[in-house]
C-alpha cells in the first residue's frame, strides 16, 4: 500500500481508483477536458451532492461542542463559493477544527451563492493530505460553487415564476398609492338603460360620438356596426375610428388625436369617445399624451372592457417562464400578428403589466376629464359553449328568381372561447373576468365604474349574437347608456370645478 508522501500530484488517493482502474489517471481527465458537456455534468452532480452533504454532515455535529463525533470516520469536502468564502473545511484527525467553519454551513444561504456570478466549474483530481499524511480523495476545485447551484436554483425560480404568473400584478392599480378613488355608477347606469329600452333617449346632438375599436378590429367587419347604425337612426353624428388596431398604443394614440382634431374642426362640436378593449387604452393614451391639444375638443371618455391596468392573458403569453414558453403560444402569436395580419407585436406587448405600469407611471389621465369605465364577468356555464357570434356576412350570387343577393352570416364560437379563458383565469388566479380582462384591471382610477350583474363576455359588446334575448338590452343600447352616463358625469364634474373656482 502506498504511503501518503509517495502519492503523486494529480493521482487519486483512493486505492479503488489508483490500483483497480489503470485508465482512470490518464483517460478520464482527458475525457472530461475534451468533452465540456461531460465536465459540466460531472460538476453539476458533484455540486448537488455537496449541497445535500453539507446538511447531512451538519447533523453529525454535536450541537454543544460543535465538534465532529468521529472525525476519523468521515471527511468533508472543501466547497468554495464564487465569493471565495469557504463553506466547510476539510476534516483533520487532530479534531481542532474551527467552530465557525461548521456554523457557516447553516448560516450560508443558497441565495447568497446564487447572487454571485456563475463561474465555469471543473473537476480537479488533486489530492488533499491531512496532518497524518493520508489522502482525502477526489476534491472540487475552488471555482465549482456557482454553476450547479445556479442551475438548480434557476430551475426553482423558473418554476415559481410559472406558478405565480400574474398573481402579483392583477389589480395593481387599486393598490398603487396616490391613485384617486373610483365611484360606483352601476345603479344609475341600470336606470338609464331601462329608460332607453322604453324609448327614452337623452344623448345630446351637440357632440360627435367617436367609437374606437380594439385589437383585431380590422378583421371584424361588423365591429361596432350595430351601434353606429343605431346612433345614425337617432340623428346623432357617429364615427368609427379607422385605426390600425394591431399597432402600438402610442402610434394609435397619435392617430386618434388626429381623428379628434379633424372631427372638431369639421363639425365644430366636441367629441365623446367610447373605446372598447385595446381601443379604450389607445384613446386614454391619446388624451394623456396630447391633453394640451385636446382639452377643448374632448368632452369625455368611456372605456368598455379595457385592460387599462394590463391583462394576464398578454402577460402570460409574452412573459419569460410563463405559458408562452412551454406551448409556443408566443411564437404562434408572432406568426398570427406579424405574418398573417401584418401587425406589430408591440400591440400585444403594450397590454402586459410591465408596459402598462411603465406608461401609467409617466402618463396619467387628466383629473378634469370625465371618465366612465365598464367591466363585466363572462358566464362559464356549459350552455355558453353553444353560443355563436356573427362577426361578418357573406354575400352569395343573386338567384334567378330575385334581384337581391343572399346574405349568410359568418359565425364563430366567440362565446365558448371567452368562457374557456374566463374559467382559466378563475381557476388559476381566482379572478373574475370577461374572458380577457379581469374586472379589477378594467377599473380606471378616478372614474365612475359600472359593473352590471348580467353575464357578458368580452366579445359581446361589439358583435351581434345569433340568439339575442329580446328581454335583455343589446350591445348598442348598452353603449348608448354608457355614453349617456358619461354626459351626466361630465355635467357633474364641470359643476364641481365651477363651485371650487368660486
Amino acid at each position: 500500500m502506498r504511503e501518503g508522501g509517495d502519492t503523486r500530484r494529480g493521482e487519486s488517493g483512493n486505492p479503488s481508483v489508483t490500483e483497480k482502474d489503470g485508465l482512470a489517471e490518464g483517460l478520464i481527465p482527458k475525457l472530461f477536458n475534451s468533452v465540456p458537456v461531460l465536465n459540466d455534468a460531472a460538476s453539476y452532480v458533484a455540486q448537488t451532492t455537496s449541497y445535500f452533504t453539507r446538511f447531512l454532515s451538519d447533523r453529525s455535529v454535536d450541537p454543544k461542542s460543535r465538534e465532529p463525533r468521529s472525525s476519523a470516520l468521515y471527511e468533508e469536502e472543501l466547497v468554495t463559493f464564487p465569493s471565495g468564502e469557504p463553506v466547510a473545511t476539510t476534516a483533520t484527525t487532530s479534531g481542532d477544527r474551527n467552530s465557525s467553519a461548521a456554523q457557516s454551513i447553516v448560516s450560508e444561504s443558497p441565495e447568497a451563492a446564487i447572487a454571485a456570478p456563475a463561474v465555469h466549474s471543473e473537476v480537479s483530481r488533486t489530492t488533499v493530505e491531512d496532518s497524518s499524511g493520508h489522502s482525502s480523495g477526489l476534491q472540487l476545485s475552488n471555482n465549482t460553487g456557482g454553476n450547479g447551484m445556479s442551475i438548480f436554483q434557476g430551475l426553482i425560480d423558473r418554476a415559481l415564476r410559472t406558478v405565480r404568473g400574474s398573481a402579483d400584478d392583477i389589480g395593481w392599480l387599486q393598490r398603487a398609492s396616490g391613485m384617486p378613488p373610483v365611484e360606483d355608477g352601476t345603479e344609475r347606469f341600470v336606470e338609464i338603460l331601462e329608460d332607453i329600452r322604453h324609448g327614452i333617449h337623452k344623448l345630446p346632438d351637440s357632440v360627435v360620438y367617436l367609437l374606437v375599436p380594439g385589437l383585431f378590429s380590422n378583421h371584424g367587419p361588423l365591429y361596432f356596426v350595430d351601434t353606429k347604425t343605431r346612433f345614425s337612426k337617432m340623428g346623432l353624428a357617429c364615427h368609427i375610428a379607422k385605426i390600425h388596431s394591431e399597432a402600438s398604443v402610442e402610434k394609435n394614440a397619435r392617430e386618434i388625436k388626429e381623428y379628434v382634431e379633424e372631427i372638431y374642426w369639421g363639425a365644430g362640436k366636441r367629441v365623446l369617445i367610447l373605446g372598447h378593449s385595446k381601443g379604450g387604452v389607445d384613446a386614454a393614451a391619446a388624451l394623456s399624451l396630447y391633453w394640451s391639444d385636446l382639452r377643448e375638443k374632448v368632452a369625455g371618455l368611456a372605456l368598455a372592457q379595457s385592460p387599462y391596468g394590463g391583462t394576464p392573458i398578454a402577460s402570460d403569453i409574452l412573459r419569460e417562464g410563463q405559458l408562452g414558453d412551454y406551448v409556443n403560444v408566443r411564437k404562434l402569436m408572432e406568426i398570427l400578428i406579424c405574418k398573417l395580419i401584418k401587425g406589430d407585436m408591440q400591440a400585444l406587448e403594450d397590454l402586459t403589466y410591465e408596459k402598462r405600469k411603465k406608461f401609467l407611471m409617466q402618463h396619467q389621465l387628466p383629473a378634469e376629464l370625465p371618465v366612465v369605465s365598464f367591466h363585466t364577468e363572462a358566464s362559464i356555464s356549459p350552455a355558453v359553449l353553444a353560443t355563436l357570434s356573427r362577426v361578418a356576412h357573406a354575400e352569395l350570387p343573386a338567384p334567378l328568381s330575385t334581384a337581391q343577393a343572399a346574405k349568410l352570416p359568418v359565425v364563430i364560437p366567440l362565446g365558448a372561447a371567452m368562457a374557456a379563458c374566463a374559467q382559466l383565469l378563475q381557476i388559476r388566479y381566482k379572478e373574475k373576468s370577461d374572458g380577457l380582462v379581469t374586472c379589477r384591471d378594467a377599473e380606471v382610477p378616478g372614474s365612475t365604474v359600472v359593473h352590471p350583474k348580467r353575464k357578458l363576455d368580452h366579445a359581446w359588446m361589439v358583435y351581434s349574437s345569433l340568439n339575442n334575448d329580446t328581454s335583455e338590452a343589446d350591445a348598442s343600447q348598452v353603449c348608448e347608456a354608457l355614453l349617456t352616463l358619461l354626459v351626466e358625469v361630465g355635467q357633474k364634474k364641470r359643476h364641481q370645478l365651477t363651485s371650487k373656482d368660486e
